[in-house]
């Protein structure tokens, strides 16, 4: 690939088709078949309507909503839907039940509170994407308490990593509280014996990205509440689909802002909004839980920097974009998407039902169904390495999201579960069988003596880019490592590295990533 800055001009059409070219090598964004990364919701001229919108606000700078007012209006839509959605908007006759047909499908995007309904004065911020508004949330909880030198947070191990990620740019200590093996929860017992006098902030998951399962938000909440500490809701993967699926008749646990002692709530409007990357809303009980959220410095020459999240400009794009889709499907579609993607649940997680040689790691309770090894013995030895099975799913056409084992709970497969991917989803439980069978005819996945020995003996931080490129040759990704990153792709089969990365404790795991990601990110000329 040549270099992006040509000494000549290279005319449009020619630089789209180089474009279109790389994006051959990409795994399909669309058509229900990639259970990661990305949400499609297989509505008609919806990518058509989203690049309009993002057109036409892209140069817009979301720096000063003094000069683009357009900007202001359309976050402040976008926070009243969030707001409304999640307890924190006006009192809605239909909200545990379908919507009342003589009234319609009502705007989703509007931010108007009803002052008669006792809601939450809510208000909120939209950051480029998840891991920023968790940042924020931390950055809030920190900041609102400035007489702690040391700052702590109690977090559960199945919460997002982007926790552990504001913990490490923010200076806060984590206390992890351990989930269950069974129920992949955490305790409230255990969370309120985690809060100290210096815990600024207590986490949990609606549901926990790796496996679905929302956390008992309101007995965390409650003992949040008990010792006067914020408590965030991590709803950044759930928080546009719950609130739907409960209007489907669904059984969803509370918790939104109708929980006392939720403080703030997170969602992602790219995920189940179905909205372009990237779009996240940070929502807080009222305005003085958001205060300590912004950042304003004036001690220099220029002008004063005031800004609500980590970007200071931000494209208006895919505020615009998020903007036009929500007004677009309104909370019919909304209903209609989740309604689909609860039916290709069903159809998904009975498909590992049954299927012999796997198993459901916990009942699906949201958008996610995930899975692992059942680790019975078929009568031959023959037993489901999971990290097998997902490349013989990937050989079917079928992208799947290995997890590493952590702890009691095993390997397992992810499938973050869309409404496009209702259309497939019988094929699916086709292709299962047969790629499990294929799992077993294969084995296990077998590391050599010495590779297993070297990787339980390396301390901490002893690795260097050149034991990682020789790692990297030996487990077939020389072609992309060895030549500095601007080698061949990734092997088509992913097993022996995924079991690597599985035996390596976290701490080196995250070295030999890192050490990986340098080699590959390199500069082309």
């Amino acid at each position: 690939m040549a270099g992006a800055l040509p000494a000549d001009g290279v005319p449009g059409e020619q630089v789209l088709d180089e474009i279109r070219a790389l994006r051959a090598a990409d795994a399909p964004t669309h058509g229900g078949r990639l259970f990661a990364y990305v949400y499609d919701p297989a509505v008609a001229g919806l990518d058509e309507l989203a690049h309009a919108a993002h057109g036409l606000a892209a140069h817009v700078n979301g720096l000063d909503p003094t000069a683009f007012p357009s900007l202001l209006a359309m976050e402040n839509a976008l926070v009243g839907a969030a707001a409304g959605l999640l307890g924190g908007g006006p009192a809605r006759a239909a909200a545990s039940g379908a919507p009342d047909a003589a009234s319609g499908a009502r705007d989703a995007a509007s931010g108007a509170r009803d002052a008669a309904s006792g809601a939450p004065d809510v208000v909120g911020s939209v950051t480029s994407g998840g891991t920023e508004s968790l940042i924020l949330a931390v950055k809030a909880a920190r900041d609102a308490r400035p007489e702690v030198t040391v700052p702590r947070m109690v977090v559960p191990t199945s919460a997002h990593a982007a926790f552990a990620k504001a913990a490490h740019y923010l200076g806060v200590r984590v206390d992890f509280v351990p989930v269950s093996a069974d129920t992949l929860r955490p305790d409230p017992a255990a969370v309120a014996a985690a809060i100290g006098p210096d815990t600024v902030l207590v986490v949990c998951s609606a549901p926990s990205y790796a496996h679905g399962v929302i956390d008992p938000v309101e007995g965390i909440a409650a003992v949040a509440a008990d010792a006067g500490v914020r408590c965030h809701v991590d709803a950044c993967f759930g928080g546009w689909s719950l609130p739907w699926l409960r209007r489907l008749g669904r059984s969803v646990p509370a918790f939104d802002f109708t929980v006392p002692g939720v403080t703030s709530i997170s969602v992602d409007l790219h995920k189940y909004a179905y909205t372009p990357k990237g779009v996240s809303v940070l929502l807080h009980r009222d305005p003085s839980l958001r205060r300590p959220q912004y950042y304003a410095y004036a001690d220099w020459p220029g002008y004063t920097m005031i800004n609500p999240g980590v970007l200071s400009t931000r494209s208006g794009g895919p505020i615009a974009a998020a903007y036009a889709v929500l007004r677009h499907l309104g909370e019919a579609g909304y209903l209609a998407l989740a309604q689909r993607t609860q039916d290709a649940v069903g159809v998904l997680a009975d498909a590992v039902r049954g299927t012999d040689g796997v198993r459901l790691l916990v009942e699906p309770e949201s958008t996610v169904v995930c899975f692992t090894g059942d680790g019975a013995d078929a009568g031959d030895g023959a037993q489901v390495d999971v990290f097998v099975l997902a490349d013989e799913l990937a050989a079917k056409g079928w992208h799947t999201q290995p997890q590493m084992s952590y702890g009691d709970i095993p390997a397992s497969i992810h499938l973050s579960v869309a409404a496009a991917v209702a259309g497939e989803a019988h094929l699916f439980a086709e292709a299962l069988v047969d790629a499990v069978d294929a799992a077993k005819a294969h084995g296990p996945v077998v590391l050599p003596p010495d590779l297993v020995t070297m990787l339980g003996s390396l301390p901490s931080g002893s690795l260097t880019p050149d034991m990682v490129a020789s790692l990297a040759g030996q487990l077939g990704l020389g072609g992309a490592a060895a030549s500095g990153g601007a080698g061949g792709p990734l092997p088509e089969r992913m097993a022996m590295i995924n079991t690597v990365l599985d035996l390596a404790p976290p701490v080196l795991r995250e070295q030999l990533l890192v050490e990986f990601l340098s080699l590959l990110q390199r500069p082309t000329y």
